[in-house]
């Protein structure tokens, strides 16, 4: 395992020649090599690590290929994944005409390999018994083309795993939708608060154990990033290279707070451009949301809920876990990894007696209508009407202002029992 802590004056030489370290010339002669990165809902300096892996071993490997991790997000044009890598369409043409880039396609069953099934024993062991079932693994048939994989991603906290990063790329980055369903739903239950920040989560344990029926060689470059700054990357296999980045990536992508806030205005990035990835902006801000407080997203830009799973979310609305739990029979055929999403941007709530209590609330200040948030079963504010000056440099009075949500988690120093791992 390799490691960089690369120098601010000088980042892009010093990854430059970590890369070519890492990457043994002679071992990559003739060899296909297939890189799986991010789709644009990540930052991180996917380019810059692309252009030294292809300066690096380019000219030796038979194929270097891009495959794009979308899990279920829609698929990226060719414009956009040349945007995600970093370079213009004439260098795409000049320079990397060779590349072959290509979308994951999740919801394809030609496009899919199915190469196991995780016992009910197992799945007992790795969810600490909250669930006994066999869970069918499906990856992406064209990783088996290739004779290594190479993932290249950043690692933050993560609401459904714990940290992103590693084998994720590959479960749920190019998997099927089986797995992928499951444990979403594992985390859902589990709940976002307990999970997110945590390393060991019982949703790794399932990605990790995922990743290991991969047979093709894999690599990774896990990478730590704080607000477009550069702080880290490691090499080595997935397992590896997550487990010292996450280490890293929880010193500079948790920020603790001693006392929780009663509004909070969490401003979603450009590149969360519907509330299926704007979500974000509740999960990393939930632990230091009081009981009874307001949350607020605001994103003018965001007009679309789900280009992929719009129908079933506006079917739905979102909801807390409890509202799916006690009508399991009700809802248990609807896609598990739409019923997590509706629970992780609801946050933590009851059902009782048919009622429907939130620990706090969630408002909209979007490209959605007032309609279209109350039909979801969220708070509506026009976005027009919100002075961002009112909200800053007010913590001392409980009100929280984040102009770039979604990648940073904020937690309590002492937080509360429904936050508390257990």
């Amino acid at each position: 395992m390799k490691s960089l802590k690369p120098a601010m004056q000088d980042q892009e030489s010093s990854v430059v020649s970590w890369v070519r370290e890492c990457l043994d010339l002679t071992k990559y002669q003739g060899r296909k090599i297939l890189l799986i990165i991010p789709d644009g809902t990540r930052s991180a300096p996917i380019g810059l690590l692309f252009k030294a892996i292809y300066e690096a071993i380019g000219n030796a490997v038979e194929r270097l290929d891009i495959l794009v991790a979308l899990g279920t997000h829609p698929p990226m044009s060719e414009e956009g994944i040349c945007g995600r890598l970093e370079i213009s369409m004439e260098e795409r043409q000049r320079l990397y005409g060779k590349v072959a880039f290509y979308n994951h396609e999740w919801d394809n069953p030609q496009a899919l390999r199915k190469i196991g099934v995780i016992s009910r024993e197992e799945i007992r062991k790795l969810s600490e018994g909250l669930f006994e079932m066999e869970v069918a693994v499906e990856v992406n048939s064209r990783i088996y083309e290739y004779d290594e994989v190479m993932i290249i991603g950043p690692v933050f906290p993560h609401e459904v795993v714990g940290f992103s990063g590693g084998n994720k790329y590959l479960f749920p980055g190019v998997s099927g939708p089986e797995v992928l369903n499951f444990f979403h739903w594992l985390g859902a239950v589990v709940t976002n608060a307990r999970t997110i920040g945590h390393q060991w989560t019982p949703v790794r344990k399932v990605v990790d154990y995922a990743g290991s029926m991969v047979s093709v060689k894999k690599s990774c470059f896990a990478l730590v990033v704080n607000k477009k700054e550069f702080h880290g990357a490691y090499f080595g296999t997935p397992e590896e290279a997550w487990k010292e980045a996450s280490a890293h990536s929880r010193l500079v992508n948790i920020d603790i707070r001693p006392k929780p806030f009663h509004t909070i205005l969490s401003c979603a990035p450009e590149m969360y451009d519907e509330l299926w990835v704007a979500g974000k902006c509740m999960y990393k801000l939930e632990p230091v949301l009081a009981d009874g407080g307001e949350l607020i997203i605001y994103a003018p830009h965001l007009k679309e809920i789900s280009v992929t799973h719009g129908k079933l979310i506006k079917e739905l609305g979102y909801h807390c876990r409890d509202y799916f739990v006690k009508q399991w029979e009700t809802f248990k055929h609807y896609p598990w990894g739409v019923l997590a999403h509706s629970t992780h941007v609801y946050g933590q709530g009851s059902y009782e007696n048919g009622i429907e209590t939130p620990r706090a609330r969630v408002t909209l200040a979007t490209g959605l209508s007032e309609a279209e948030c109350q039909a979801i079963n969220f708070g509506y504010r026009d976005w027009r009407t919100i002075d961002h000056d009112s909200f800053k440099n007010r913590e001392a009075e409980g009100i929280l202002y984040v102009p770039k949500a979604g990648e940073v988690l904020f937690q309590l120093e002492n937080p509360p029992e429904w936050a508390k791992v257990v």
